[in-house]
């Protein structure tokens, strides 16, 4: 199906650059964003939540949660939001928006020629949040974005305009009903299709079943999705496989919607979805976090082939970075880090991207920084060792692990029988009479 297109309609695009001053944990950020991946990652409470929110605020004009505020030691002028974001064609346009203190509240957006897709937030607590350039521009949306509640994602998100109330979606639990008796099979198909890309590796494919009845008074039937063990009510499902099925049915139901509403607005549909999606890897197993995003990024072939997916997403997981590489390309993709310097002061870049082949050696980059992928008990043990071997000064150490019995018997604590550092160590331990080789271990 075509649409004409409407007359001066804005060029569509996605955020380019988020220039962040006097507010958040860090006092200046500037995040310059690739057009495809934006992998951000870091220590908890150093601002990659707070970076989704104000990069939500900028392509949509509202707050999914709480808006910003200045930070204590803001001066007057320095709070500000500053973006750029890109068009289909033409060149990007820019915006800074100050804070207004006498209003305690951070001032509209003005008006741009080019405003973004569709976007997409998955918020770390199960909350979403979307808009649509088209729906949120009539009286229905009143211009505001749709935030939804985890409950409102399953029961059905409300609005109240000039005293009537509006159906802005169905739910879940109502829409999967329904398009799986719907002869037409659009959009269940798209939805199964999802569902099965996104499945976790130990649980097997995840397909929707019969509905059910549920006990309880409850009247509706209750969509169900089938696991290798059996079938499973949506609301008695795990909280990983709820959270997939939430994501599945938001991305679905944005898409299928923006479709409709463009056929009634006669306009082309959007090409251009920006995701955000805070901790990607919550509540999932490591096979699950090991498969997540490149299922992910295959979806745009079961919305539409021509759609270009923008992605910011938060994580803390080696194995999420781990199953990026075979995908990563540095010319539209790039990695960003939130960590704190010498003076404790939160520090904001992008940082170079390099396949480390495993989790152990991502644990161990710059990225995630530890000295050693094992317990603090077993890093001291070993450090303690490695220095003891070196014949360097112990006064550092605890009074535990000063001497060679002491470390020995402290690695015997840690570690198990086949770790790779028992060779170096017992070549060194040989020397005290008495202890052999097999008794060392």
């Amino acid at each position: 199906m075509s649409y004409p297109q409407a007359d001066k309609t804005p060029h569509r695009g996605s955020l380019r650059r988020l220039q962040l001053r006097g507010i958040g944990p860090a006092h200046d950020i500037t995040l310059h964003t690739a057009e495809r991946i934006n992998l951000i990652t870091g220590d908890n409470g150093l601002g990659k939540t707070f970076l989704l929110e104000c990069a939500w605020w900028a392509l949509s004009g509202s707050w999914a949660g709480m808006p910003a505020y200045p930070r204590p030691d803001a001066e007057k002028g320095d709070p500000q939001i500053a973006y750029q974001i890109a068009g289909e064609s033409g060149p990007p346009e820019s915006q800074t928006i100050h804070y207004d203190w006498k209003q305690q509240a951070w001032p509209g957006h003005e008006t741009l020629n080019i405003i973004p897709g569709l976007l997409i937030y998955a918020r770390a607590d199960g909350a979403f949040a979307v808009w649509d350039p088209i729906r949120n521009r009539t009286p229905v949306a009143d211009s505001d974005a749709f935030i939804f509640t985890r409950e409102a994602v399953w029961e059905g998100l409300k609005k109240e305009t000039a005293g009537k109330t509006a159906h802005v979606c169905n739910g879940l639990i109502y829409d999967w009903t329904i398009w799986q008796n719907d002869p037409t099979t659009y959009p269940f198909d798209t939805l199964k299709r999802v569902l099965r890309r996104l499945s976790p590796p130990d649980l097997g494919v995840l397909e929707p079943g019969r509905p059910t009845r549920i006990p309880g008074g409850e009247s509706r039937p209750m969509p169900t999705i089938r696991h290798a063990y059996g079938e499973v009510p949506l609301v008695y499902a795990s909280a990983a496989v709820r959270r997939i099925i939430a994501l599945a049915y938001l991305i679905v139901w944005t898409w299928s919607e923006h479709q409709a509403q463009a056929a009634l607005a006669r306009e082309q549909p959007q090409r251009k979805l920006v995701i955000l999606i805070d901790e990607i890897e919550a509540h999932l197993h490591p096979q699950w976090q090991r498969a997540i995003f490149p299922a992910l990024l295959a979806i745009q072939e079961d919305l539409e082939t021509a759609l270009d997916i923008q992605w910011l997403v938060t994580t803390h997981a080696p194995l999420v970075l781990a199953s990026v590489e075979p995908h990563f390309d540095p010319r539209r993709d790039r990695l960003f880090l939130f960590e704190l310097d010498r003076q404790q002061s939160v520090q904001f870049s992008a940082a170079p991207w390099s396949k480390q082949g495993d989790i152990v050696n991502w644990l161990t980059s710059e990225t995630f920084g530890l000295q050693q992928a094992r317990s603090k008990e077993a890093e001291m043990a070993i450090e303690a060792a490695e220095s003891w071997m070196r014949q360097a000064a112990m006064s550092s150490y605890p009074d535990s692990l000063r001497t060679e019995e002491d470390i020995h018997a402290a690695l015997r604590a840690v570690l198990p029988d086949h770790d790779p550092f028992w060779p170096r160590w017992l070549v060194t331990m040989e020397r005290i009479p008495g202890l052999s080789r097999r008794e060392s271990v």
